[in-house]
């Protein structure tokens, strides 16, 4: 079949910089503590050394915003590794590529038995009439059983396509070589073959320009498809290619339902691709203004949006959720903070009789509670480093890299909890009466 150019476009997915704005006022509120550390860093020492002088109880306290920091970071660089893995994958197909496939909104089953929906008719008219198709090729799905040799294979993927088939869906050949339009043209019994159906079929390279039985069919064996792997659960090498003629004449009533697909010229032209291909299949089907279109079309560039969208909720979701076993770690700092205080109660009594303001000791505490979150959520920081690093080794992992906005969310998160879970006992130290702390026994 004469085909146009065509080639599928992609809109840019969801920028990184929607989660930068998002997280804005981080690097303001860490902006803050540097300031605030700088008025008060005798303070901070002081903390510092109260922290050295108990060790296992600083540690014990932290523990639940050390585990809160490490599992914030951990799930948001791998919902983050992931998504990107798939991203890149998706990107590789083409962002500029659609689905053109029947489509009826009034069957409530979408079965469409009995009408003549789309043909190969429709499929040449949107290659020649539109100029923003590169490529073009109508697609036949199937299933069919396989033998090579002693070798039986079910219910195998069968697909039945031009051979711009291998451009648009970057299906390219690793041995041997792809059918030609002549082969398409004439309907011949040629096939392509996954390579993960090599495997089943007991065979290697030299099954290239051999002959296997499709549905008791000879066909003749060009090429081996480069291996792709596995996409949402869907192993892409367990494939066979074989003409969309061909496929037709295996079955028959397959050429009144057939789906296309389609690249557009560019990413940029995927919007007017998807219009002009709409006017052409409205025209031809004869649909009038305000009827729905008998056909549906799917851009590669909206479901890259649509998962952008989705990996971000999830991102957000899966971190509100472990970022709540931070609130249990301020508690915690908020239980040794009114113990220090209890404990220290003559040293407040002293230091005010030697005229320490209120303030000074609301901040005095305030910073030794902050400093204490912060020890933590540092070392939480660290952690999450490790277990990402340590994980991105294994050789059936994806990698996984920490976003600086979660570093920076850990930190400022548990700052934040050092503040709040603080300011309680930091107050209960700063109104106590000098007379009466001096008393404390």
């Amino acid at each position: 079949m004469t085909t146009a150019p065509v080639q599928p476009a992609l809109t840019q997915p969801i920028p990184a910089g929607a989660v930068s704005r998002a997280l804005a006022w981080l690097p303001a509120a860490l902006e803050w503590l540097g300031a605030f550390f700088a008025r008060h860093w005798q303070n901070v020492l002081t903390a510092l050394v109260q922290i050295w002088a108990n060790k296992a109880r600083a540690i014990l306290t932290t523990l639940g915003i050390i585990i809160g920091v490490t599992s914030t970071i951990t799930v948001v660089s791998f919902v983050q590794g992931f998504g990107n893995y798939v991203t890149d994958m998706l990107r590789g197909f083409g962002t500029n590529m659609m689905f053109v496939f029947p489509w009826d909104a009034s069957d409530e089953h979408h079965l469409m038995l009995g009408r003549v929906v789309m043909n190969v008719g429709d499929v040449r008219a949107c290659g020649t009439r539109s100029d923003k198709v590169r490529r073009i090729s109508p697609l036949v799905f199937n299933v069919a059983n396989i033998e090579y040799g002693r070798e039986k294979l079910q219910a195998v993927e069968l697909q039945g396509a031009t051979e711009q088939f291998q451009p648009i869906r970057k299906y390219f050949v690793e041995k041997g070589r792809f059918f030609g339009p002549m082969e398409v043209e004439h309907g011949a019994y040629v096939c392509v073959i996954g390579r993960d159906i090599m495997g089943l079929l007991g065979a290697d390279d030299q099954i290239v320009d051999d002959y296997i039985y499709i549905n008791s069919l000879r066909f003749k064996v060009l090429g081996i498809l480069e291996e792709k792997g596995e996409m949402m659960g869907e192993n892409q090498d367990q494939l066979v290619v074989i003409p969309y003629t061909t496929a037709i004449k295996m079955s028959p009533m397959s050429q009144y339902f057939l789906p296309f697909i389609i690249e557009a010229t560019s990413e940029a032209d995927i919007e007017e691709c998807s219009l002009e291909v709409t006017r052409i299949l409205r025209e031809r089907h004869g649909l009038q203004p305000g009827q729905p279109n008998d056909f549906r079309i799917l851009r590669q560039d909206e479901f890259l949006r649509d998962f952008e969208k989705v990996k971000i909720a999830a991102t957000a979701s899966l971190a509100g959720i472990v970022g709540i076993s931070l609130i249990v770690g301020g508690i915690g700092v908020m239980n040794i903070m009114l113990v220090s205080v209890t404990e220290r109660t003559r040293e407040i009594g002293l230091r005010k009789s030697v005229g320490a303001r209120r303030r000074d000791i609301l901040f005095q505490f305030l910073t030794e509670a902050v400093v204490l979150a912060s020890v933590g959520g540092a070392i939480g920081v660290a952690l999450g480093y490790g277990i990402c690093n340590i994980a991105s080794m294994h050789p059936s992992m994806v990698r996984v890299d920490v976003p600086i906005w979660a570093v920076m969310l850990g930190l400022s998160f548990s700052a934040g909890v050092g503040i709040l879970f603080g300011i309680i006992p930091a107050f209960k130290a700063a109104i106590l009466h000098p007379i009466d702390a001096l008393r404390y026994e």
